[in-house]
């Protein structure tokens, strides 16, 4: 539940400062990645049960690398993402698709 709770607060933070900067010009908004290799998660991927669910529940198949939120990042940090504000980007290989 502290989890949940947890990714609610950021994507109302990211909602409340992007309608109190809009005016100033700044744009707010988040990226909500899923299951990624990392370190913290490197004991998750190593347990063939629980990497096995993670995989079979996306529908991309597969864990999320690096590269998929720097592709989110540089769009969300360039232009082609202006009239984009107070949004909260899933890069999650289709897990909230479910």
């Amino acid at each position: 539940m502290a989890y949940a709770s947890a990714k609610h607060g950021v994507v109302g933070l990211t909602r409340a400062l992007a309608n109190d900067w809009a005016s100033k010009g700044i744009n707010v908004n988040a990226i909500a990645p899923s299951f990624f290799i990392t370190g913290l998660t490197e004991p998750i991927q190593n347990d063939p049960d629980r990497s096995k669910s993670i995989t079979t529940r996306t529908p991309v198949g597969r864990w999320g690398t690096p590269e998929d939120i720097a592709g989110a990042a540089v769009f969300l940090a360039s232009s082609a993402s202006d009239f984009i504000n107070g949004a909260t980007l899933p890069v999650d290989g289709g897990w909230m698709s479910w």
